[in-house]
C-alpha cells in the first residue's frame, strides 16, 4: 500500500484526530498542537510550554481539550486563551496519555498507571477516567494495564481501549448515562517478525466496527474486523505510534510514527512523521 508524507521534522506525533476538515496532532515531545489544513499547510496551534499534549478532543461548543501528560492537566482551549479544564492529578500517580470526547463533552482520559518510563514500580492496574463538561473528575472503568488509545464505535455504544502493558484491547459496552459497562477482551495483535511483542498504542475505529491499531515495537499498523479478526497488516518503517481515519470520504488512514518512542533514551533529534494512506472502509464519523 502506498503512503504520502504529510509532515516531517516532529519529535514524536500522537494522537492524530480528523476535525472540521483538518487534521489535528499533538507533537509530543515538541510540546505544540499542529493542524494540518485542506491545502497541506502545517500550522502550530498550541504550545505547552512546560508540558507534553497528549489526547486531544472538541467540546460541543467547539473548545478544543487537551491533555497534559506529564503534569496530569486537561485544558481547555477557545482559539484564544487556554484555562485549566480538570486537574487529573488526584487520579493519576503517573502521566496522563489519550483522550476521545463523547458527543454530550464528556472527555474519557487514559494514563499510564505506572513509571512506565523508569521502572521504578511494577505494572499497576489505572481508570479511564471521565471528566464531566463541568470539568468534575469520575472513574469510567478500572483495573486497566496502561490504557493508551481510545475510540468510540459509530453508534457510541462501544468504546475500545488498547492496554499496551496487557498486549490487548479491549471494547466495553457504554450505557445511556455514559458509563462503561460489560468488558470484552476485542483482540490481541499479531507479533512482527523479529518483534518481542505486539502491544497496541494508539486506534481508531471505522463505520463497520474494525479497528485500526498501531504496534510501535513491531513497526506495523494493523487492522481488525469487528470480530476482532486481523484482515491486514502494514509494515512501517518506523515505530508506528497511532493513527486515524479522515479526509473528505473518510478513507484516508493518517499514522504517526517517530525512529524513537522511549522518553528517557531521546537523542532530542525530529525523527517523527505522518503519512497518509488511501483504505476502503471510511472512518466512523466520531472523534477521534
Amino acid at each position: 500500500m502506498d503512503a504520502t508524507t504529510i509532515c516531517t521534522g516532529l519529535h514524536l506525533p500522537e494522537c492524530p484526530r480528523w476535525h472540521d476538515g483538518a487534521l489535528w496532532f499533538s507533537d509530543m515531545w515538541g510540546h505544540a498542537v499542529h493542524r494540518v489544513g485542506p491545502d497541506g499547510t502545517d500550522e502550530v496551534v498550541l504550545t505547552l510550554d512546560d508540558d507534553d499534549p497528549g489526547g486531544l478532543g472538541w467540546l460541543p461548543g467547539g473548545d478544543l481539550l487537551v491533555v497534559g501528560m506529564e503534569h496530569a492537566k486537561l485544558w481547555r482551549w477557545d482559539g484564544t486563551t487556554l484555562t485549566l479544564h480538570a486537574d487529573l492529578r488526584p487520579y493519576a500517580a503517573w502521566p496522563c496519555n489519550d483522550m476521545t470526547v463523547a458527543d454530550d463533552g464528556t472527555a474519557y482520559v487514559t494514563q499510564f498507571g505506572f513509571d512506565s518510563w523508569h521502572g521504578t514500580t511494577g505494572r499497576l492496574a489505572s481508570a479511564v477516567l471521565a471528566v464531566a463538561p463541568d470539568g468534575s473528575v469520575t472513574a469510567a472503568a478500572d483495573e486497566l494495564f496502561c490504557p493508551n488509545g481510545i475510540a468510540f464505535d459509530a453508534e457510541g455504544r462501544h468504546v475500545f481501549v488498547a492496554e499496551p502493558a496487557a498486549m490487548r484491547i479491549t471494547r466495553f459496552t457504554v450505557g445511556d448515562d455514559g458509563s462503561f459497562g460489560e468488558r470484552h477482551e476485542f483482540a490481541s495483535l499479531p507479533q512482527a517478525e523479529g518483534a518481542p511483542y505486539a502491544p497496541p498504542d494508539g486506534l481508531c475505529v471505522d463505520a463497520e466496527g474494525g479497528v485500526w491499531a498501531c504496534d510501535p515495537i513491531g513497526g506495523q499498523v494493523v487492522h481488525l474486523d469487528r470480530d476482532g479478526v486481523v484482515t491486514e497488516v502494514i509494515d512501517h518503517d518506523l515505530h508506528a505510534l497511532a493513527c486515524t481515519l479522515g479526509g473528505d470520504d473518510g478513507r484516508t488512514l493518517f499514522v504517526c510514527s517517530s525512529g524513537e518512542h522511549h522518553k528517557p533514551t531521546r537523542s532530542g533529534e525530529p525523527t517523527g512523521r505522518v503519512d497518509a494512506l488511501r483504505v476502503d472502509v471510511p472512518g466512523s464519523r466520531r472523534l477521534p
